[in-house]
């Protein structure tokens, strides 16, 4: 929450810093989107582990039995571990340039643009480890409710 507030501030104070001071706007639009990328990669994996975020579907978890809970319970992590292990294999090399040669924002050549490309591997690897600690949980859940023996 702290975060987020930061972000609010430095975008409201963008307009302050242009018409009275002259200067100093882009500089504090440019840390906010750093932050907001930083702030987005850990708020979805966070969302995502307690079932908070928004979603079209209705909630199949006590409709439509056994069967539908574990389709439910698999099928998420089966579709999203995929994709982010590929933005995180296709996405390094991107990330580790950019963060070696420190790249700055394109428009306004302020420093800390490589923040936000990290921000895009950090979401991909945090997905990709809430989807496997979710396909865990999931299949230890099925196989206790068929009676089968899990380590």
């Amino acid at each position: 929450m702290p975060l987020a507030l930061l972000i609010v501030v430095l975008l409201f104070l963008q307009w302050p810093l242009r018409d009275w001071l002259g200067a100093g706007s882009s500089k504090a639009n440019d840390l906010a989107q750093a932050m907001f990328a930083l702030y987005v990669a850990v708020a979805l994996r966070h969302a995502a582990r307690r079932d908070a975020h928004l979603v079209s579907r209705p909630d199949l978890t006590h409709a439509g039995g056994r069967w539908l809970r574990t389709l439910r319970g698999v099928g998420a992590p089966l579709a999203i571990l995929p994709w982010a292990l590929f933005v995180c294999w296709q996405g390094t090399p991107m990330v580790w340039r950019s963060v070696r040669g420190l790249e700055s924002f394109p428009e306004t050549a302020n420093p800390g643009y490589f923040v936000v490309k990290v921000a895009l591997l950090l979401l991909a690897a945090l997905l990709a480890l809430q989807s496997l600690v979710d396909l865990w949980r999931a299949v230890r859940q099925a196989a206790a409710s068929t009676g089968g023996n899990t380590p």
